[in-house]
């Protein structure tokens, strides 16, 4: 189970009028950064946050997770929107939520989702429901791709069939919280919400591709678009919550530059097929305690998607374990 629920806060519901979508270019003579996992129910990343630096010519994508109540929604844009020009956010599982507490009256699966979109609206933060953007700023031009996918539980092995997924992830004590405060409503389950997201963002890509033909995408989720980036060695057996196949081959198809991803908590970069794959958790305050005890902060664990880090020769595109930021 996961360990957030214990703590979780429990959120302001209250529906929002949704806004029009803000403008779809962004011109930008600075970088593009990228952070996801910021959980703010807790304290400590709470604290972290407000240690957050301007960035004032920069951007920023927040890849999910941002916390489970609308309330962590709008401290999380209040102060990314305060430090950076422009922003971007994807839902993680955990902005899907309905806690305990609301599971009576408050909205679920769908109508959840529109409520954090309604919240970013209201701090002008650019969502998967909007335009793509063209980005202009250093390493650019490019189409930043804000994408929710979900997962269908094909992350799993061959031998494994669906039917029996769960049961084999449990057999090693592995259940995610999901399983029981995440509702796929109105989809009749959540690999029925997945084939369908998976399905719309597939044209919009397809057509942001038409528009722009010479202008790569910034690929930007909550979950791993490939099983092969995904490797958690103490609980395999959580890949089941982690992506779908059917993304897997989104960053050649769809000429991306580099794809984004958090919900793993464990940063990394790796290479396929030319393109640039990070993950940018920051992840729960004991997940990264190292990092504090070392004297870094949330600035420090900032990634830089844009420009980025120089291609590497292909001998050394091996996967780089980014531990300390």
């Amino acid at each position: 189970m996961d360990p957030l629920v214990a703590t979780a806060v429990a959120a302001d519901a209250t529906p929002t009028t949704v806004r029009g979508s803000p403008p779809p270019v962004v011109q930008s003579h600075g970088r593009l950064f990228a952070i996801g996992d910021i959980h703010l129910s807790f304290k400590g990343n709470r604290e972290a946050l407000d240690k957050l630096l301007p960035h004032r010519n920069d951007d920023l994508i927040l890849c999910g997770d941002v916390g489970e109540s609308i309330e962590h929604c709008r401290i999380g844009f209040a102060k990314a929107t305060e430090c950076f020009r422009r922003v971007w956010w994807v839902p993680g599982n955990h902005e899907l939520y309905t806690l305990p507490s609301q599971q009576a009256h408050g909205a679920r699966g769908q109508a959840k989702y529109m409520e954090c979109v309604a919240a970013a609206r209201e701090y002008g933060v650019l969502t998967p429901e909007d335009d793509y953007a063209l980005w202009e700023g250093e390493g650019g031009p490019v189409v930043v791709a804000p994408v929710f996918t979900l997962y269908d539980y094909s992350f799993r092995p061959a031998a494994v069939r669906l039917e029996d997924a769960l049961a084999w992830a449990r057999e090693q004590h592995i259940e995610a919280t999901d399983e029981h405060l995440l509702h796929p409503d109105p989809y009749a389950s959540r690999i029925e919400w997945c084939h369908a997201l998976v399905d719309q963002t597939e044209a919009k890509l397809a057509a942001a591709v038409a528009a722009h033909p010479n202008v790569p995408l910034v690929i930007a989720g909550h979950w791993p678009l490939r099983e092969d980036v995904v490797t958690l060695v103490n609980i395999p057996r959580f890949s089941l919550w982690c992506g779908t196949k059917k993304t897997a081959d989104w960053h050649t198809r769809y000429n991306a530059k580099v794809v984004v991803s958090g919900h793993l908590h464990i940063r990394r970069t790796d290479w396929r097929d030319g393109t640039r794959f990070e993950e940018v958790s920051l992840g729960y305050p004991r997940q990264w305690q190292e990092c504090q005890d070392r004297g870094l902060d949330i600035n420090d664990l900032l990634r830089e998607i844009l420009p980025g880090p120089a291609t590497p020769p292909e001998e050394h595109m091996g996967t780089v374990w980014r531990r300390f930021g």
